[in-house]
């Protein structure tokens, strides 16, 4: 349980998330969401998150949603990861346990900001 913490984020482009990828995980390319846990066990939650919004901009029109709930998505995913979270790299990842509590906290905050 996080009783508290401190979590940075920040919506970079192309080119900034392409060399935090390189630099740190040694793949050469953009991608949508990279985030580092900066604290040891039992110290207070600290993490970075750095979001590529023009990958979100591509997902978002790819998957015919707002940017802003794709924006959302790789928020969390990225929150759960620096809380410890992981999931597979394959295909596998979108049945995995934290690709499911990220899509239930997903709809949790849609529903809230667009009640039916």
């Amino acid at each position: 349980e996080v009783k508290k913490g401190e979590i940075s984020l920040a919506l970079v482009g192309d080119s900034e998330i392409r060399e935090l990828n390189l630099a740190h995980l040694g793949v050469d390319s953009a991608t949508d969401v990279i985030a580092f846990a900066l604290y040891g066990p039992g110290e207070t939650v600290v993490g970075d998150i750095y979001i590529g919004h023009q990958q979100a901009e591509i997902q978002s029109s790819e998957l015919g949603i707002p940017l802003e709930v794709e924006l959302v998505r790789l928020a969390i995913h990225g929150t759960l990861h620096v809380l410890g979270h992981d999931h597979p790299e394959s295909d596998e990842r979108f049945t995995s346990e934290m690709f499911r509590l990220q899509e239930s906290l997903v709809q949790g905050l849609i529903k809230e900001k667009f009640p039916k």
